[in-house]
């Protein structure tokens, strides 16, 4: 869902969406990502903030921490005059570096410097990454870049050497049920350890997938239990995961093939997330390891298929015939 939507809805809905809500207003108060907020810190601390480059999955805080160094560098009231976000994948061309971003760089608004954040900033076309390279270097008096990324290496090396490289790591398990409980007990809802157990199993990882799972799922009832949020998100229980797994590998086909069509037509799952949850729990099923080998290397080969535009169900349906057929 889009910005623009997500405000839809909130004004629709008549309530706020929680990622914002809840966002962390400084550094200190992002949870999961402890040594980088300590770096970050000791740079504001320091007055002395180079351009940054921030890499990792989604829903790990990268944004969050750029709004935050603005936040605390400039104040709640002037942040956001010293402070030009771009979206790189919506706005990927040469011309944005040109005209938005030199045009943002030459005007002052006080202060020693401005910042400039461009959010996926692997999507920028390489003649885009050139421009900018040569605009990091025009403006570096007076202007700080802010990059986040997905893929780092995505990013042109001359650009990379320019910057304070952070890798973001997907949020633990601890860190995702620390903030669902707090944002639920904000909220006054009641949420079962089952429950939380199974936003973070959802989430795997991602902060904001975690906050707007339980938000859904508040909405469906008094009480979040694992029922509710395995709903909510059309995620598999670990355990039809393994239950699929287990009836192929023993030969009974027809049984692992009528639990995956489960999951794709009433679940409501993609074939890339069930190959997600399957890569994901292959290590904790109480699998032999030349069954866990044979696993990894079928998924890894539907994986690819699927994304080649190959039909999902087919795809899915001789993974388990494959290992059905392992002796």
């Amino acid at each position: 869902m889009s910005e623009a939507d997500e405000q839809t809805v909130a004004t629709a809905t008549g309530r706020e969406i929680w990622i914002e809500k809840y966002r962390p207003q400084s550094l200190d108060d992002i949870h999961g990502q402890e040594e980088i907020v300590e770096r970050l810190q000791s740079y504001i601390e320091q007055d002395d903030i180079p351009h940054l480059l921030f890499g990792g999955p989604a829903g790990t805080g990268k944004t969050t921490a750029a709004t935050a160094i603005a936040r605390q560098v400039y104040g709640d009231d002037n942040w956001r005059g010293n402070f030009l976000e771009l979206n790189a994948s919506d706005q990927r061309g040469i011309d944005v570096v040109r005209d938005r971003i030199k045009g943002f760089a030459r005007s002052s608004f006080g202060g020693d410097f401005r910042i400039v954040f461009l959010d996926e900033a692997d999507s920028l076309t390489d003649e885009a990454q050139a421009a900018l390279r040569r605009t990091m270097e025009q403006f570096s008096d007076n202007t700080r870049f802010i990059l986040s990324c997905n893929y780092s290496s995505k990013i042109i090396d001359p650009i990379q050497s320019r910057c304070a490289v952070f890798r973001f790591s997907p949020l633990s398990d601890a860190a995702v049920a620390a903030q669902t409980r707090e944002i639920a007990a904000a909220e006054e809802i009641e949420v079962t350890d089952e429950g939380v157990d199974a936003l973070v199993y959802a989430a795997d990882g991602d902060m904001r997938r975690a906050i707007n799972s339980l938000q859904a799922a508040a909405t469906t009832g008094d009480v979040v239990d694992e029922e509710a949020v395995y709903a909510i998100t059309a995620t598999a229980r670990p355990e039809e995961i393994e239950s699929m797994v287990t009836d192929a590998l023993e030969g009974d086909f027809s049984r692992a093939r009528a639990t995956l069509d489960t999951l794709l037509t009433e679940t409501g799952m993609a074939g890339g997330d069930v190959i997600d949850q399957l890569h994901r729990s292959v290590w904790e099923f109480d699998l032999s390891e030349r069954e866990a080998v044979a696993l990894m290397e079928r998924v890894g080969e539907a994986d690819y298929r699927i994304a080649e535009g190959a039909n999902e169900q087919v795809q899915l349906e001789s993974l388990l015939a494959s290992l059905s057929l392992e002796e």
